[in-house]
């Protein structure tokens, strides 16, 4: 009964749409329960862009942002390798890191990815940095689909692993079902005006968050 109990206390509890701008999640904790989800009925992404800003001091591997789906394991995965000192991605299972990057432990960092079905083509930008294109995968992503911040769901309904765990802080999550612009990637990157996103919006934010997983303002720097 009292396991029960705890896991009943441990599910992430649904929320209505909530404007976070200013605000920040905190990952209090690491665990296979802290997260951020939201789950979206069938519907197919030809085409991705994920925006969203973190900071951590964490020794080791986390994921930051990741997709599920029923037909493929890691569908779209935003993680760091601590190891190798990579930005990892993965797309349709199929693996893809950017080397050469400054992932500076309790700094806030930017990222912004964007990838396409018709040429399987990934774009990285980090703070402020535009990366070479890389060929990741070409097959587009069948929903219904499963987005999970802080966590890695390899495979829909699998549930999660310590080891992907993220514990830190993370801001401005936005997805888009097409391809931002260069200047509204820089836009987001320099915190101006740019198109929020019609997947996940920050300003009107309808995830699911669990327990231990903290909303608090966003530390702003003194003028």
């Amino acid at each position: 009964m009292m396991k029960l109990f705890v896991l009943v206390m441990l599910m992430a509890c649904p929320a209505s749409p909530q404007d976070l701008s200013g605000k920040m999640l905190i990952f209090t904790r690491e665990g296979n329960f802290l997260y951020a989800r939201k789950s979206i009925a069938r519907r197919n992404f030809h085409t991705v862009t994920v925006c969203l800003r973190s900071a951590a001091d964490l020794k080791r591997g986390h994921t930051l942002f990741s997709l599920a789906t029923i037909y493929s394991t890691n569908q779209f995965v935003i993680s760091w390798d601590d190891t190798n000192k990579e930005m990892e991605f993965y797309v349709d299972g199929r693996k893809v890191t950017f080397g050469g990057i400054d992932y500076k432990p309790n700094a806030w960092h930017s990222v912004c990815t964007t990838w396409s079905s018709q040429t399987g083509l990934l774009q990285l930008w980090f703070d402020g940095q535009r990366l070479m294109n890389k060929y990741s995968s070409s097959g587009l992503i069948r929903g219904p689909v499963k987005i999970v911040l802080g966590q890695r769901e390899e495979y829909y309904n699998r549930g999660y692993e310590m080891e992907h765990s993220f514990m830190g802080s993370m801001s401005d999550v936005h997805m888009w079902d097409y391809i931002l612009s260069n200047c509204d990637i820089q836009n987001y990157m320099n915190e101006l005006s740019f198109p929020p996103g019609n997947v996940l919006n920050w300003r009107a934010l309808d995830l699911s968050i669990a327990d231990g997983v903290l909303t608090e303002d966003k530390v702003m720097a003194c003028v």
